[in-house]
């Protein structure tokens, strides 16, 4: 994401259309939306264009005054948003009126001095605009009455955001009309599927498509927003003790010692059985898709629990992926000595299927071991992206096949490395090779051409 663009933030009391807002200027669905309350907490920011100029658009959490523990952590990612952006859209509901939370927001952007646009969503219809002028009351200008989920008067509202900027909203105006235009006539859609209702979730921005993704997945509560937070250096994901605080795939370019990484905190993923609203739906399936998309994944453990079987099954999901893992214990400083035995013994045992993969002791809270984990992520991609001489590969497989023959007289007559990501080989065998036979042949090719941290395949053909 351009760094250098404007931001136009998203701020209001929760359920008032703010995500569909977002998704409406995006362009596509990437924020989940849901009828109840509270759905969003994070900041989600995404790139979006009209007429041709592209800014920055900020989605955030409902702002409220006298919630609990974790509603005062949402309003606060949502406060800080206000204090970054250079255009703020203020949306109410025209439907309900002026309410207390709505007031004193408007009063805390009215202190701020940044020019801000009171959006009175929910006008489906002609009939709602004189709603409209109620809020002209909180002092903050005219109202516009939109439809964020019919697009209806939203072309409007970013004429206006453009004269904001300073820009001449009139330049380029049919010549580039960028991804804004394309879904204009996309109006009076129904209510989607679920399936249709998720974005393709690419977690990469066009035209970053070379900058490696990692995404950062686990159970609920074992401390991934605490570790994004850490590692981009700013407090973008709400931390807090209550399982399921994240609920979308966030996402921030990082500068580190290896480069540009594009770090992705992803939603605690349960078990089918024990997802229950279709808020977690959405937020399990983003985590997967996440998963599909990254380059590297970093599997959170909570070492206080030990090596759980739903770890065990993301692990699994993992490596059907194809991408890379390297293992996170978190919290490993808790622990006493026999303990920490304990764990590593659970680890040997669940997840002995992802051969040498990383795994780092860490504490997320305090930052412990934390320095380690970009060059692991550094060795894994290259191990991923790694491509061996075909002379070399046939080398070590008859080395092998010398020095241990396969049963049955079964040969591997000729080797080739037919890909990267992950590496992947051809064997052109005279016949059936056994699976025992094949992890051997697995394990040669890791240990000479040191692919211990990269998943690796395996392909036979019989000649």
């Amino acid at each position: 994401m351009n760094v250098g663009l404007p931001v136009v933030g998203i701020v209001g009391r929760p359920n008032v259309g703010k995500s569909t807002l977002f998704n409406r200027l995006v362009g596509r669905r990437d924020a989940v939306v849901a009828p109840e309350p509270g759905v969003t907490r994070d900041r989600k920011a995404a790139e979006a264009a009209w007429r041709g100029h592209p800014f920055v658009v900020v989605d955030t959490g409902g702002w409220s005054a006298d919630g609990d523990t974790l509603d005062n952590k949402v309003s606060e990612q949502s406060e800080r948003a206000m204090g970054d952006a250079d255009v703020l859209l203020l949306v109410v509901d025209v439907t309900v009126g002026i309410t207390e939370p709505d007031a004193r927001i408007a009063a805390m952007l009215r202190r701020s001095g940044r020019p801000t646009l009171v959006v009175a969503n929910m006008a489906d219809s002609g009939a709602r605009d004189d709603g409209r002028w109620e809020f002209n009351r909180l002092g903050l200008g005219e109202a516009w009455a939109v439809s964020a989920l019919h697009g209806r008067n939203v072309g409007d509202v970013l004429d206006r955001v453009l004269e904001l900027f300073d820009l001449d909203s009139d330049a380029d105006s049919g010549s580039c009309p960028g991804r804004l235009d394309a879904v204009a006539s996309a109006a009076e859609r129904a209510t989607p599927d679920r399936d249709e209702s998720i974005s393709d979730s690419e977690a990469l921005v066009e035209g970053e498509a070379a900058v490696p993704a990692v995404a950062i997945v686990g159970r609920p509560n074992v401390g991934k927003s605490t570790l994004f937070n850490r590692l981009i250096g700013d407090e973008r994901s709400v931390v807090h003790d209550r399982p399921g605080t994240t609920r979308d795939s966030i996402d921030t370019l990082v500068e580190t010692e290896a480069g540009p990484v594009r770090f992705v905190d992803t939603a605690g993923m349960r078990r089918k059985a024990r997802v229950d609203a279709d808020t977690e739906y959405y937020a399990n399936l983003r985590a997967l898709r996440a998963i599909d998309a990254c380059d590297v994944s970093l599997l959170v453990i909570d070492a206080t629990e030990g090596v759980t079987a739903q770890d065990q099954r993301l692990a699994e999901r993992i490596d059907a992926a194809g991408c890379p893992i390297v293992v996170l214990l978190n919290k490993w400083e808790t622990l006493d000595a026999e303990h920490r035995e304990g764990v590593l013994g659970e680890l040997a045992r669940r997840l002995h299927f992802v051969g040498e993969s990383p795994v780092l002791r860490i504490s997320a809270l305090t930052g412990r071991g934390v320095h380690r984990l970009v060059p692991a992520v550094s060795a894994a991609m290259e191990a991923y992206e790694s491509r061996a001489p075909t002379a070399k590969v046939n080398e070590i497989v008859q080395l092998a096949q010398s020095a241990q023959p396969a049963p049955g007289g079964a040969r591997v007559l000729y080797a080739t490395q037919a890909a990267t990501q992950p590496p992947t080989f051809t064997l052109f065998a005279n016949r059936e090779l056994p699976a025992t036979y094949l992890r051997y042949l697995e394990r040669r090719l890791r240990e000479e051409l040191g692919l211990a941290k990269t998943p690796l395949k395996l392909r036979v053909r019989r000649r």
